[in-house]
């Protein structure tokens, strides 16, 4: 709400008297359209609007690199991103985290796309291309949030789609053409970060179902139990899996290769939970492994709990 009616009645109304102000200077200097904004301050003002302007570009990077920061989050949330450190910056707020190898990745870029480019005419063309990419985008989204959870009349959708999609395709045009001379960056950028995640996202889904297909079976471990080559050796073994049910086959596979169990097995999971905070009693939770005279356990390591206090499923609870 807060956005809403700063955006409506401060930054709107600025914009466009700032919009039709530059418009109206450019019909009397027309020559002046390369640098329209600052050839239209007056002397005067240059050297205070030229401090809020630089002050503007700074706060609207720190918004991109927060929106990063997010964006990310909630990618590594869907399993769609490779871990990653997240901190989270604050108790209240789940989204508001900081990300140190993004944000060095993000400083590296900048130094080699300033390097490369050189000028801001060309790193302009880049930044046009991607800001009319993301109003088409969003044009897009908002149209598929019409139809499958607004459930808005069909005309209404179509009458949105023809009015902004018109608008922004003719945006669209005006800066393609601009693609060899820059342009091109934001969409290597795109289908790079694309590639990265559509490959995590398919592997790290292969191993899950490869996991869940894939259980070790009661039986195989009571045939361990009964196998006199199989010795168990004194000591903790700890053996981490994503599933928080059965046996994960990596423990097969640990067998095959090391015939010997330690007298204590605990299969480690470890889990995020969409809160801000986890209370000692709930970080660790324990539950046998059944058959429960081979003395194995799970754990399940939450770091978030949720705020309800409801636990994972996992195990039976007898």
């Amino acid at each position: 709400m807060d956005l809403q009616i700063s955006f409506s009645t401060i930054t709107l109304p600025s914009l466009l008297i700032v919009y039709c102000g530059q418009a109206a200077y450019l019909t009397k200097h027309p020559e002046h359209v390369g640098d329209t904004f600052y050839k239209s301050i007056p002397d005067p003002l240059y050297w205070p609007t030229f401090v809020v302007a630089v002050a503007a570009s700074i706060i609207a990077s720190q918004a991109m690199i927060s929106g990063a920061f997010s964006i990310i989050s909630q990618s590594l949330t869907l399993g769609c991103f490779p871990r990653v450190k997240v901190v989270h910056t604050s108790t209240e707020y789940e989204g508001q985290v900081y990300i140190p190898e993004i944000n060095y990745m993000l400083m590296i870029a900048c130094v080699a796309v300033t390097i490369g480019f050189r000028t801001t005419e060309n790193i302009g063309h880049a930044y046009g291309i991607a800001i009319v990419t993301v109003m088409v985008i969003t044009t897009c989204m908002v149209t598929l949030i019409m139809l499958v959870i607004w459930k808005t009349n069909i005309l209404w959708i179509a009458l949105f789609c023809v009015f902004f999609g018109t608008i922004e395709t003719i945006y669209l045009s005006s800066v393609l053409y601009k693609f060899f001379e820059g342009g091109y960056l934001p969409l290597v950028f795109s289908l790079i970060l694309m590639t990265i995640m559509g490959i995590w996202h398919y592997v790290h889904q292969k191993k899950y179902e490869f996991e869940i297909n894939n259980k070790v079976s009661k039986e195989y471990i009571k045939q361990l139990g009964e196998d006199p080559r199989i010795n168990r050796v004194p000591g903790i073994g700890l053996l981490y899996s994503e599933l928080v049910q059965g046996i994960p086959p990596i423990f097969s596979h640990f067998i095959s290769s090391i015939p010997s169990i330690h007298s204590v097995l605990v299969f480690v999971s470890i889990k995020k939970l969409p809160i801000s905070k986890v209370t000692p009693e709930e970080r660790f939770l324990f539950r046998h492994v059944e058959p429960r005279e081979y003395r194995m356990f799970r754990c399940v390591v939450r770091y978030i709990i949720l705020k309800n206090g409801d636990r994972l499923w996992f195990e039976s609870e007898n």
